[in-house]
């Protein structure tokens, strides 16, 4: 019987070790995640009464509509990352931009903004309310009205005229620009009594100090849901990617160069960004620097809370990733620049997956006008 390689047996074992390991990781993340939507979402059974109720996001399509008593919404985020190793895989940070706002208006979302209700003595028309519309605010709001109560609310810069007899302004608590400050807040709660005041409506105004605690708690919440995916692609050898190589690659696959210096992959039927082509060192790509330079390679970035389905959209950046690798003669590589291999790559997908998961448990469905409001 031949004896067996001591080399072979070390493999052996370093791979089961490498599997126990993936496994034990992503079981830690899920339960941790899982403590913290324990802890931020729901409400403890037989707690102390306090001044302000414990949040808790409901589901956003069958929450009841907010009276003039705004209840209490709920919790708060930062730059916490999670990853399923960080020798595996890169979690990249992108500057953060205005939030995108959904046309049309789902209603009030105490869970997440500051809702301000107004009664107009009389009805009021859209064009009444210029003033409202035009009015700052340190983080995204939006002004939603409705004919009746009972009746769908409707978002006012949608173009609809009114006439209505009820009125929201709702501010963000938090994005990834962070919380609402208290200063924020009292801006936002000052502006929207003057306009009150000018249309003569009734008010209630919300407890500034819970609202900013709220915000905090929001902000470190979602800190933990923040996850984008980076698998960086070198040039084999240590070479450069011909840039006119690239922008040919990358458009055969189907990206296509934005104002924002990256390769974007858009779905054809909504025009949604997917996933990105970025440079390695966050410089923009622009049509003259491929022509006249190349670059070491490129990264692809999965933003997980900002796409439907995130594991499906993982799937097909993944596939799209080895087949330009192999157009590019590059390589997959984590951020020590070692290679990425299939078992990797799955301990990736099983943190998309995760993170999805968790996101929903949270009723904020991936891609939703909840997840793109809270990361945007």
């Amino acid at each position: 019987m031949p004896a067996i390689n001591p080399l072979f047996l070390a493999l052996l074992v370093a791979g089961v070790l490498l599997v126990i390991g993936v496994v034990l990781m992503n079981w830690l993340q899920e339960r941790r995640v899982r403590r913290r939507i324990d802890s931020t979402f729901r409400k403890p059974a037989g707690g102390a009464d306090s001044d302000r109720v414990e949040p808790q996001l409901g589901d956003e399509s069958s929450a009841p509509a907010p009276t003039d008593d705004v209840a209490e919404p709920a919790q708060a985020y930062g730059e916490e990352e999670m990853i399923p190793d960080p020798a595996d895989v890169a979690v990249v940070t992108t500057p953060s931009g205005p939030s995108r706002m959904e046309k049309a208006a789902s209603g009030p979302d105490p869970d997440i903004e500051c809702v301000i209700m107004l009664q107009p003595e009389q009805q009021v028309t859209t064009h009444a309310l210029s003033g409202a519309l035009a009015m700052r605010t340190a983080k995204p709001a939006r002004w939603l009205a409705r004919r009746g109560p009972g009746l769908p609310w409707q978002s006012l810069d949608g173009g609809a005229p009114g006439p209505w007899t009820e009125l929201a302004t709702c501010m963000l608590l938090a994005n990834r620009a962070g919380a609402a400050s208290r200063a924020d807040l009292e801006g936002f709660v000052e502006a929207t009594a003057s306009i009150a005041a000018s249309l003569q409506a009734s008010y209630a105004l919300p407890n500034v100090a819970a609202e900013a605690a709220r915000a905090e708690e929001l902000d470190r919440f979602c800190a933990d849901l923040d996850v984008q995916i980076g698998v960086t692609l070198l040039k084999s050898g240590g070479g450069q990617i011909v840039g006119t190589r690239l922008r040919g690659v990358a458009e055969a696959a189907g990206f296509k160069l934005s104002s924002a210096g990256q390769f974007d992959y858009m779905q054809d039927d909504t025009g949604t960004m997917l996933y990105a082509l970025q440079h390695p060192k966050q410089e923009p790509f622009t049509l003259e620097g491929l022509r006249m330079a190349g670059t070491p390679g490129v990264v692809f970035v999965l933003d997980v809370p900002r796409v439907a389905d995130p594991v499906r959209v993982f799937d097909q950046m993944r596939l799209a990733a080895k087949r330009m690798a192999q157009s590019l003669e590059a390589t997959l590589v984590d951020d020590n620049r070692r290679p990425l291999d299939d078992a990797s790559l799955a301990a990736i997908r099983a943190q998309v997956q995760a993170t999805a998961e968790a996101l929903r448990e949270a009723n904020i469905e991936p891609g939703g006008p909840r997840a793109l409001r809270l990361f945007g």
